[in-house]
């Protein structure tokens, strides 16, 4: 079994690092420099910055903050939040971003993930998925915009078509449970896990210790995001590393 990633997630807002409760009630939560560098020093094996507001205000990413963080971390750091064109990703990649993460812009031209993954490989190319349970139909609706758009898209096949058009991994985030911390969105995990081949990454929900298990267990991620718990110092990166590591879960101590 590969190492299991545990990933800091950076939502900023208008400069800073936020969190809410299912998208909505945004409270602030530090700066996202010096976050980064608690993080980095704490251990995380990533840390991933979403720019929430960013295709909602169609405006460009913060390229001078993502320039500042990359030379205070020495771990893998993912980008995301208005990217839509190959100069975007140019322009973060030369930024210090390892990864680039496309969500909105996915959705609304699907064939941009073809060109930017056979651009710059399909290694530095995340399609972050924004999933909420349709009550009626019970199958999980994509939404974009910061979870703010239904598009009509099915996750299961929007995840199956990601992975066809060269996605190298899948940013999943619950919006059912976002902020909750009552446990990521098992059964979504499991059904999109076992229908593609790329590493999916959970994100949504986690609250406690048992959670980042169960997400491996029962959801079969292949890394773990949190946000919450972490901010607020809930729980730590090492702690969280501990326990899996007790429960026969290989992860980089």
């Amino acid at each position: 079994m590969l190492t299991k990633r545990i990933i800091p997630c950076l939502d900023i807002s208008n400069g800073r690092v936020v969190k809410g409760v299912n998208f909505e009630n945004l409270k602030d939560a530090g700066c996202p420099i010096e976050v980064s560098k608690l993080y980095n020093s704490f251990g995380a094996d990533e840390i991933c910055f979403l720019d929430i507001t960013a295709s909602l205000e169609k405006r460009s990413l913060l390229f001078d903050m993502i320039s500042k963080i990359s030379e205070q971390i020495f771990i893998p750091l993912t980008v995301g939040g208005g990217v839509s064109t190959k100069n975007h990703v140019r322009e973060l990649l030369n930024s210090g971003a390892d990864k680039i993460s496309i969500n909105s812009s996915a959705v609304n031209n699907p064939n941009l993930i073809f060109e930017l993954s056979s651009n710059f490989g399909s290694q530095c190319i995340v399609v972050a998925i924004d999933a909420k349970k349709n009550k009626k139909t019970k199958s999980w609706e994509v939404f974009t915009h910061g979870g703010r758009k239904p598009t009509g898209l099915d996750v299961l096949l929007w995840c199956k078509k990601v992975e066809q058009l060269g996605a190298g991994e899948i940013l999943l985030t619950s919006m059912d449970k976002d902020g909750t911390k009552n446990g990521f969105d098992n059964d979504l995990l499991s059904e999109v896990s076992k229908r593609v081949n790329i590493p999916v990454i959970a994100s949504g929900g986690v609250g406690e210790l048992e959670h980042f298990l169960q997400g491996v267990e029962y959801g079969k991620a292949d890394a773990l995001l949190a946000a919450s718990v972490f901010h607020y110092k809930l729980l730590s990166i090492k702690e969280v590393k501990e326990y899996l590591s007790k429960n026969n879960i290989p992860v980089r101590l």
